[in-house]
């Protein structure tokens, strides 16, 4: 039976940088789900490759289509983004960076056996220097906004929200890059 991977955890936990590593590997069997959002792109990203970068207006088709897992939309400190998710065939073992929300709707769309969800912890400290860090390389930093997500991140991830995955695994981010990728082989091999 194919799997779904869900990468989710805190703003700066490490999970964008996994995700590329993990994929680097090149598993024969794991293919990355490409999320999609309204957000504009940030300094790096590569359209197709972090996110699908689409308008309002094709959310609005999607949604019209009934093509979405799961939608998330924020008030930020720039406006309304949405982030989500379109159906795709489970042909594969697949890799996903997504929120605890968007696990939820991949366990109602593809069964709970199919959906692990690996969370990605790293200390607070850490975790806001890197929010702060990633933030001063952009054109325009808000820091306003990474305020923002840093304590809204803490009720997302809070111990109850947690705790409403009783098989939720977890890797430890803030052990070094070598650490996650023996950490998330060990997973894949015992969870396949």
């Amino acid at each position: 039976m194919s799997r779904i991977f869900c990468l989710v955890g805190k703003s700066c936990s490490g999970k964008d940088t996994l995700y590329t590593r993990i994929l680097d590997l090149k598993q024969p069997n794991l293919r990355p789900v490409i999320p999609y959002t309204t957000r504009p792109m940030r300094r790096g990203e590569v359209d197709g490759q972090n996110y699908h970068f689409v308008s309002g207006k094709q959310l609005e088709q999607y949604l019209a289509g009934d093509q979405i897992i799961e939608l998330r939309e924020y008030f930020t400190t720039q406006g309304y983004w949405s982030y989500f998710t379109l159906r795709f065939e489970l042909d594969a073992d697949r890799l996903i960076i997504t929120t605890l929300e968007g696990a939820e709707a991949l366990i109602g769309c593809y069964g709970r056996p199919a959906v692990c969800v690996i969370y990605l912890q790293v200390d607070d400290r850490t975790r806001l220097m890197r929010c702060i860090d990633r933030e001063d390389r952009q054109e325009n930093p808000d820091y306003t906004e990474v305020c923002r997500r840093f304590l809204a991140d803490q009720e997302d991830f809070s111990l109850e929200r947690l705790a409403q995955f009783p098989q939720l695994h977890t890797i430890d981010t803030g052990m070094g890059l070598d650490s996650c990728l023996r950490q998330w082989q060990e997973l894949y091999q015992t969870e396949r």
